[in-house]
């Protein structure tokens, strides 16, 4: 569908200022060459700057690779041109700024409504309805009406259904040669006559038969607007109304128009218009009621199929954000949503066994362990593992987050509920409705929102902030702390409710100093992983930089040697072995110790007892044998020192 331009433009800043260009058209150029049909003798402006142009129903302003730029100003928003948005939307009302800095010409642009010199004929409010409806007893118009009603209601989704109701609309008015449907975009706004477009039209072929046009129809968007603007339904003609009373007038080819409204309640939401276009005769009051009694049964039938459509695009982006989502997660964590757990140290097998026994249950899980030791990783295990593994995982680390924004975060918020609010928006528990939600860091949250995460956990209900209706939601929580919870609560710094319905079911994950013999494991994972994502690859380890790994403390755990074989990757040659002088100098310290130890070569398993043996005895004797305090800076139990002395005859 489309129109010539019909525009005021009107210079209010530059040489020029004061001056008017009413201009009618298919284009308007603007530039200093005298050609322009606005020409601006200003310097700053080149040869052709810009142009407005026609695109369907929409005005656009299009820079031409102006030298200086070009901005469109819309009240206190500004929009530049440029070569990644060379146009954008013009309305009236709107300012052109040619140039930039100090050099700056500006126009003032009014749209002007093409076919206001129609003359309307009559009007028929919705609200004399009743009055039309008499027609309906008419057995003719009846069985028309009927005919038409069942062809609307059978067809299936939003096109076929406005392709019905064009066609019954030719078929009802047979004068009519062009038919029109015209929809409210409800994502521009409601009742602004600006916020509806033409979106569909039909023709009568030769045969009589409706038929999509051939090229683009104008639309005489003054017709459309008064219905809109009235709520009523209009007829209108090229000519004086004094000229119909005349026979021989009524026999030409007289240009009429009828716009009716479609309505939903008190709302227009479209409007059907009927053109008799270069066809003897023209369309009459009779022919408005037929139309009013069509639209009285089709406004329904339309709205009905939009929001069919709506809610079918809303569940496909849905799906669509909803599998985006869930495949970075998996992306995140390395590929399969089965999240595989590396380790085979004793520790590491007795976590995975507790694992099994929870992960189909609602139960909910406190994941305890220091920082960098992978507690996220252990509750995508539970969330993964579990029948809800189609559902999403939502991860959040309450400490990374302001306390004044976490409850909203969490449960949402209503629009205006708080400075900023400008739209109302899902909170976490919303997004993980169905699966799994992961709160990192727990023991970082205030008392007051715990306890609203205890009634969330009990009730399995929240209320967005400044919402007064709950929702119920179906979420499965793990939470996770570096801290000892039993110690806040103690100090009144963690509500004890809370704490006891978090910790149901305990999981430790036990740091990497306890379960050295799965380091090995775990760096050639993390070498392989890196390796590949950076594209170099690599030999593996050498026997001593293992040796080295395995001997190192690991204070920041899992996450620590991540960084570190992520760190050796960058540096490696490519195709070559991690040796001892790619480690980090605090790794290298244990070169010493391991020297010292007199290590004989053997299995990895038979030298790293030797070393451990040797350092067990060191520490015994720095500290004057006493068992508790050798423990103690050894970072282990006195019951786990006691052990390791057995495991080697000591």
């Amino acid at each position: 569908m489309g129109f010539e331009l019909a525009l005021s433009v009107e210079v209010v800043q530059g040489l020029a200022a004061g001056t008017a260009f009413e201009l009618r058209g298919p284009q308007v150029s603007i530039g200093r060459h005298p050609e322009n049909d606005v020409a601006l003798e200003e310097a700053h402006v080149s040869g052709v700057h810009c142009r407005i142009v026609r695109d369907g129903d929409r005005v656009l302003l299009v820079d031409n690779n102006s030298t200086n730029g070009t901005t469109l100003a819309r009240g206190d928003r500004r929009i530049r041109l440029s070569a990644e948005m060379p146009s954008t939307d013009l309305e009236a009302g709107d300012q052109i700024e040619l140039g930039t800095g100090d050099a700056v010409t500006t126009l003032l642009v009014t749209l002007l409504d093409e076919g206001d010199e129609r003359q309307v004929l009559s009007m028929t409010r919705l609200d004399a309805l009743p009055n039309v409806r008499v027609r309906e007893a008419d057995p003719n118009v009846l069985t028309k009406l009927y005919a038409a009603q069942k062809r609307i209601g059978a067809a299936q989704g939003l096109e076929h259904v406005l392709i019905e109701v064009a066609d019954s609309a030719l078929e009802l008015v047979p004068a009519a040669t062009h038919l029109t449907l015209v929809l409210r975009d409800d994502d521009l706004g409601r009742g602004d006559t600006s916020t509806f477009v033409p979106v569909l039209t039909r023709v009568r072929s030769p045969g009589g038969a409706p038929v999509h046009p051939v090229g683009t129809v104008p639309v005489a968007r003054s017709i459309y607007r008064k219905v809109v603007k009235e709520r009523a339904a209009v007829l209108a003609a090229d000519a004086p109304s004094e000229a119909f009373a005349s026979e021989s007038m009524m026999g030409a080819s007289i240009r009429s128009t009828i716009g009716v409204p479609l309505w939903r309640g008190d709302e227009v939401v479209g409007v059907l218009q009927a053109d008799n276009r270069n066809a003897p005769g023209m369309l009459t009051n009779n022919d408005v009621e037929l139309l009013l009694l069509l639209a009285s049964n089709a406004s329904l039938a339309v709205s009905s199929a939009r929001l069919i459509k709506r809610l079918s695009t809303i569940e496909v982006q849905l799906k669509k954000e909803n599998s985006f989502l869930k495949g970075r997660e998996e992306k995140r964590r390395g590929g399969g949503r089965e999240t595989t757990i590396i380790g085979t140290s004793d520790a590491m097998m007795a976590l995975n066994r507790h694992l099994e026994k929870v992960v189909d249950t609602r139960v909910t899980v406190l994941v305890e362990g220091e920082t960098g030791t992978g507690k996220e990783l252990i509750a995508a295990a539970v969330h993964y593992r579990s029948r809800r593994r189609d559902k999403l995982f939502v991860a959040q680390n309450c400490a990374a987050i302001a306390e004044s924004l976490l409850e909203s975060e969490l449960f949402g918020h209503k629009k205006g509920a708080f400075t900023g609010a400008v739209d109302e928006k899902k909170g976490l528990f919303e997004i993980a409705d169905g699966g799994t939600l992961f709160l990192d860091e727990v023991n970082s949250t205030s008392l007051s929102l715990q306890s609203k995460l205890l009634r969330a956990l009990q009730e399995g209900e929240i209320r967005p902030v400044g919402g007064t209706v709950s929702k119920h939601v179906d979420v499965r929580i793990v939470a996770a702390t570096n801290r000892n919870l039993e110690e806040l609560v103690e100090k009144g710094l963690f509500r004890e409710d809370l704490y006891y319905r978090l910790k149901v079911f305990p999981l430790r994950l036990p740091p990497l100093r306890e379960r050295r013999d799965d380091i090995p494991l775990l760096a050639t994972h993390f070498l392989a992983r890196y390796s590949q994502e950076i594209g170099k690859p690599a030999a593996g380890f050498s026997q001593q930089a293992l040796e080295l790994l395995t001997s190192y403390e690991w204070p920041g755990n899992v996450r620590e040697l991540q960084n570190e074989i992520q760190r050796i990757v960058i540096q490696l040659d490519e195709g070559a072995f991690v040796t001892p002088e790619l480690l980090s100098p605090q790794i290298k310290k244990a070169l010493g110790v391991v020297a010292k130890a007199s290590v004989a070569k053997g299995t990895l398993r038979e030298m790293m007892d030797s070393v451990e043996k040797y350092l067990l005895l060191e520490t015994l004797r720095e500290h004057g044998q006493n068992k508790t305090s050798a423990a103690k800076g050894l970072g282990i139990t006195r019951e786990g020192l006691h052990k390791k002395l057995r495991q080697h005859g000591m």
